[in-house]
């Protein structure tokens, strides 16, 4: 399996879809409420069962702050992941069991998988942990994962409609001034260690001597993903795998970043764009800062600007691999088949908490951006005019210059 991304999946849900007859929504009016089959219990009322079964010393405590300590969401939150996956995790192919015989519960299935997602532990460990033979715990994740990347969809998608183009835009702007831009672009590196004898270890070592995965997200001011490429080997850059993508073909044929114009005064426009940083190439989507050591004080003011938008996308990365360490740490020896598959289904959950507008997050306290250190790289490909045309529109105008 090569990289994917967002078209690839919804190519996949679409299949799944035409097997068997399945309810989606756009991602600008989620019904985020359980189904009534699943409102018949509650995790409250389960959560006191699995502590005893699963967690002996937690038994005097199995409360909602114990809960939320061990999940850092809420029980709200996961009852929702839980009607996503009920169907599939519950099917009679998966009717697996702990070490004693007894059967799991859909709370026990997704807990486990959380658990194992969540802290990045081992299968070994989190079978032990759980009551659990490892080969169950893989299972479960295996079905959940493939389940959610089809069923949560919708939580990961570009905004199709203009009212939540606008929303999007206009936080952006809070963020870093910077007028109709649509969005962040960065890339982080999921680590691994792979065999000595696998013979394409060498693609996968990038510039900091390690051997990663890259994940290539476009993100907004909320810190939601709106695009994901996932799976490219950590020795490509950021402006091949940028070219290499969905997003980037979509905007070249004017499927992406092609709505409604910002006038900044007089007979000038800007159109629809996003930014990134200086590895990636100036396109007339994709905005990145002035290059040299002789700039003007406008472009040291939009180049300014500009970083703090794209601090939103490193921002996303941190909180990811905060909520979800099976990606933080260094991966022992992964399937890279399934990989950015697992790098989705944690996209997803990440948006999922943002979209239930989870107070268990709102209340965490996170790292100060600490995700991976990698120095960076200049992009190396020649600017294009209608990029330069418009950062210098979108320069002039921060300045109060005359837009020419």
């Amino acid at each position: 399996m090569g990289p994917i991304n967002n078209k690839k999946l919804k190519s996949k849900k679409k299949q799944a879809m035409d097997v068997q007859s399945a309810t989606t929504c756009s991602s600008s009016s989620l019904n985020l409420t359980p189904p009534l089959s699943q409102q018949q219990q509650h995790p409250s009322d389960w959560w006191p069962d699995f502590t005893k079964r699963f967690h002996g010393s937690l038994k005097e405590s199995a409360d909602s702050q114990t809960f939320e300590s061990m999940f850092k969401m809420s029980m709200k939150t996961f009852d929702y992941i839980c009607s996503l996956v009920k169907e599939k995790m519950m099917a009679k192919t998966t009717s697996l069991t702990d070490v004693n015989g007894n059967p799991l519960s859909l709370y026990d299935k997704v807990a486990i998988v959380l658990t194992r997602l969540g802290s990045g532990e081992s299968l070994k460990w989190v079978g032990r942990s759980l009551n659990l033979n490892q080969t169950t715990v893989a299972q479960l994740t295996k079905r959940f994962v493939d389940t959610l990347i089809i069923q949560g969809l919708s939580h990961l998608e570009w905004s199709s409609t203009e009212c939540a183009m606008d929303d999007i835009k206009r936080k952006l702007e809070k963020v870093g001034g910077l007028p109709n831009c649509c969005g962040a672009i960065d890339t982080t590196h999921v680590l691994m260690s792979l065999s000595n004898a696998d013979r394409s270890t060498n693609v996968w070592c990038d510039r900091e001597k390690n051997q990663s995965m890259t994940i290539q997200a476009i993100v907004d001011a909320d810190l939601k993903f709106r695009d994901i490429v996932a799976g490219c080997p950590g020795r490509l850059t950021d402006e091949h795998i940028h070219k290499q993508s969905a997003f980037f073909e979509r905007c070249k044929e004017g499927e992406r970043l092609n709505g409604k114009k910002r006038k900044l005064s007089v007979g000038i426009e800007i159109e629809e764009y996003i930014v990134g940083s200086s590895g990636f190439p100036l396109l007339k989507w994709l905005i990145t800062p002035y290059q040299g050591d002789m700039l003007s004080d406008s472009e040291v003011k939009f180049n300014e600007m500009l970083l703090k938008t794209q601090m939103v996308a490193k921002e996303a990365f941190v909180r990811l691999k905060e909520n979800w360490k099976i990606i933080k740490g260094v991966m022992w020896r992964p399937d890279r088949n399934r990989l950015p598959l697992i790098i989705f289904a944690c996209c997803i959950l990440h948006n999922i908490l943002i979209d239930m507008e989870d107070e268990v997050q709102e209340k965490h306290v996170f790292s100060h951006l600490q995700d991976l250190d990698y120095r960076p790289v200049l992009c190396n490909s020649d600017d294009d005019q209608n990029g330069l045309v418009l950062r210098e529109k979108i320069s002039a105008y921060l300045s109060g210059r005359s837009v020419q």
